[in-house]
């Protein structure tokens, strides 16, 4: 959604590189290339302004002025004032200190209120809660056997007594769905409520009475992130009709500009808590204002992936890998295991979207959004093609066995071939930096080459002059180099000073001073 965003920025940090200092104009000539690139991104004209106006007081100070490296230290005033129009910190779920903590889910129809209920139980699911899912949106057709339905895949409980498509009362629904929580011990109840497709006096009144039946700790308004300027008006009307205490982004893997995303927390002072960005129930996080505008300025998200890594990687798992991969050259280190750490890493997404979490992935980002995803189904039917044996003992592949494996799973010989040296090339790589080798081809850097597993080359001791073995030459040798010596004793030492036999040599006056 930022990428169009993102080049410009990119573009325009470019262009101070390799200045000294910043002078007025440049100051002025970036600030207006971040103004157009705010704008084309659909930003609202008074964050604009706001955002512009904040830079520009910062690049003309002591910070910039007086700073080694004045592009980088522009990139950091122009991130943190991002951090600033996204919301500031990470703002967290407040959970009431008696049970259930109502959360109410407010919004025009078709922002995506039902499935975003449905990953709401999955991420509180996993955050160890046990979460009820409560059908009060009773307008729409298939409302509430769609809640129903996204409640099953998440594998939470869902609450839905009326059949919905216009049939029962939403504020009774609500009132009935807190006391059947307490009794079955919910500690979390979300209410999914209805929208329409504009601001209407019914939908404000429907949304208060909700509002007033439960009393939420937490009112959320979810708005998609691809409707542009309107988010903000439509933002402003709830937060004045109905109120809300944070807002949800979904839709944020859309390709339409982003800009109402970077408004709505400046323009209604609610903040942005979670964010939605992609069609399967676990593509939901925490937003945070910081990562996101490390994202924007192509500095990567290394945060995310590493949580992410964490949620999918069992750490006994890890440990078994890398063990095997340090011992015996990682010759323990087979096919299956190769398939089921590839297997780990298809479960946290997509490998193009963790690729673009990587700081300046934003370069090849072409490269990156054409990667075929499939290649790497097609390299697990190759593995799964094997026999026990040939996934535990590559070597024994030979001719035969590697086209009976490319008829079994639909590649050609090629392939099969192919993924055989890259898992030896790849095992060789990661068994040396098991063993504390780091990188290859980077010697003497503690952790990349040169580590505890290489051993130290010894160094060898200068060797003496060498002497004649002729008794007569060597003589000769001995008698001039005597003579060497008395000649410099008689002229003085090293530098031309006096020779230390000299007992009547004094330094002079100064030199005296210096040496105290």
């Amino acid at each position: 959604m930022f990428d169009t965003l993102s080049d410009r920025l990119a573009a325009t940090f470019k262009n101070l590189r390799g200045k000294g200092r910043l002078s007025e104009a440049d100051i002025d000539a970036t600030a207006r290339e971040i103004r157009i690139a705010l704008l084309e991104a659909d930003v609202a004209l008074p964050v604009v302004r706001s955002f512009i106006a904040n830079v520009k007081e910062r690049a003309r100070g002591a910070e910039v002025s007086q700073a080694l490296n004045p592009a980088q230290q522009m990139i950091k005033i122009v991130n943190e004032e991002l951090v600033g129009i996204l919301g500031g910190e990470t703002r967290r779920l407040r959970f009431a200190k008696n049970p259930p903590t109502v959360i109410m889910l407010a919004g025009l129809q078709g922002a995506g209120k039902t499935t975003l209920a449905g990953k709401l139980g999955l991420w509180l699911k996993g955050q160890g809660h046990s979460p009820l899912l409560v059908a009060c949106d009773l307008q729409r057709p298939n409302a509430v056997n769609q809640l129903s339905v996204v409640a099953d895949r998440a594998g939470v409980a869902v609450y839905a007594p009326e059949p919905g498509n216009g049939v029962g009362d939403p504020v009774q629904v609500a009132k009935d769905s807190i006391e059947h929580a307490r009794s079955k011990q919910y500690d979390v109840v979300i209410v999914d409520t209805a929208g329409r497709l504009g601001i209407d006096q019914e939908l404000m009144q429907q949304a208060a009475d909700i509002r007033d039946a439960v009393s939420p700790d937490e009112i959320l308004f979810v708005v998609d992130a691809m409707i542009g300027q309107d988010a903000v008006n439509t933002a402003e009307a709830f937060r004045d009709g109905v109120g809300f205490d944070g807002v949800v982004l979904s839709k944020l893997d859309g390709d339409a500009r982003g800009g109402a995303a970077l408004s709505i927390a400046h323009v209604t002072g609610k903040q942005v808590m979670f964010a939605s960005n992609g069609e399967k129930l676990e593509d939901f996080d925490a937003f945070h204002p910081d990562r996101m505008a490390s994202r924007i300025l192509d500095m990567g998200d290394l945060l995310t992936l590493i949580e992410q890594a964490e949620k999918t990687f069992s750490q006994e798992e890890a440990a078994k890998m890398a063990s095997k991969l340090a011992s015996s050259k990682g010759k323990d280190f087979t096919l299956d295991d190769f398939l089921a750490q590839m297997e780990q890493v298809r479960k946290m997404g997509s490998i193009s979207k963790l690729l673009g979490m990587l700081p300046g992935m934003g370069q090849i980002k072409d490269q990156i959004n054409n990667i075929d995803e499939r290649d790497v189904d097609r390299t697990a039917a190759i593995i799964k093609s094997m026999t026990p044996k040939e996934r535990a003992e590559p070597t024994i592949i030979n001719g035969s066995r590697r086209a009976r494996i490319a008829k079994g799973s639909g590649v050609e010989v090629s392939a099969v071939k192919n993924l055989v040296e890259r898992f030896f090339d790849a095992r060789k790589m990661m068994s040396k930096m098991a063993q504390g080798g780091g990188m290859p081809g980077m010697p003497g850097m503690p952790g990349m080459g040169g580590g505890p597993g290489r051993q130290k080359k010894q160094v060898k001791q200068a060797k003496g002059k060498r002497k004649s073995g002729n008794p007569m030459k060597r003589k000769a040798e001995e008698q001039a180099a005597a003579a060497r010596r008395e000649q410099a004793a008689a002229q003085g030492g090293a530098f031309g000073l006096p020779a230390p036999e000299d007992k009547n040599f004094e330094l002079p006056d100064e030199f005296k001073k210096f040496m105290g």
